[in-house]
């Protein structure tokens, strides 16, 4: 079962966003977690609107810090933000350039969402190839 990191630095909208696709396109086959370098302890309400428009429910994932996170990944990926996650060991690290959302309009917000999707389905996709 692969085990998979998402990183960004609040981890309240785009890692979070990146772990419920995770869990969803990924099903039992797949550990999602999430963290965040500086989190600020809560998932965005605007996160959660847009998953749900999708029919995914994100509001029960946890907020956690990076500090939180141990053990062996799959892959962890960063979320444009410049976080290395040094002490995890991942058998692939990737960066993804993924725009902060932060005071961003609703149609950049879910183009944000949507670019987040494609990348997790292509993730997992890569990562059932070379299992």
């Amino acid at each position: 079962m692969p085990r998979l990191l998402f990183v960004c630095v609040e981890n309240a909208n785009r890692s979070q966003m990146a772990e419920g696709f995770a869990r969803f396109h990924g099903g039992y086959q797949v550990e999602a977690i999430s963290a965040g370098s500086r989190p600020v302890g809560r998932i965005s309400p605007r996160a959660i609107e847009a998953m749900a428009e999708l029919g995914i429910d994100i509001s029960t994932q946890a907020c956690r810090s990076l500090d939180e996170v141990s053990g062996e990944f799959d892959a962890v990926v960063t979320m444009g933000c410049g976080d290395a996650c040094p002490g995890i060991r991942a058998r692939v690290r990737e960066d993804w350039p993924v725009k902060d959302t932060a005071g961003r309009s609703d149609a950049f917000y879910l183009d944000v969402r949507n670019d987040i999707r494609r990348r997790v389905q292509t993730l997992l996709a890569n990562l059932r190839s070379h299992r």
